[in-house]
């Protein structure tokens, strides 16, 4: 179950990535209904459908290294923080 939670951090990243490339005047209505799926996964509602308890997965403020050697930033998700093998356990 926690695979699923980073899946839907990952995905709300990729289509943040999506939406700033769209600026074509055709491209808008796209970037709306983008935006909108993009709010009902960060909602609190949908988070509940889940089961996903949002105080656990709080990303620090500062870098923090981890025994993989990789870090933390506070302006990235947690799913960025995972490398290919998995998430390392602090």
């Amino acid at each position: 179950l926690g695979f699923f939670f980073l899946d839907t951090d990952r995905a709300l990243v990729l289509l943040e990535e999506y939406c700033n490339k769209l600026r074509k005047p055709e491209e808008q209505q796209l970037k709306k209904a983008i935006r909108k799926v993009m709010g009902i996964f960060k909602s609190s509602l949908f988070q509940a459908l889940l089961g996903r308890n949002l105080s656990i997965f709080k990303i620090p403020s500062k870098k923090k290294a981890t025994r993989h050697g990789t870090t933390s930033h506070a302006s990235l998700p947690a799913a960025l923080a995972c490398d290919g093998l998995g998430c390392p356990k602090d």
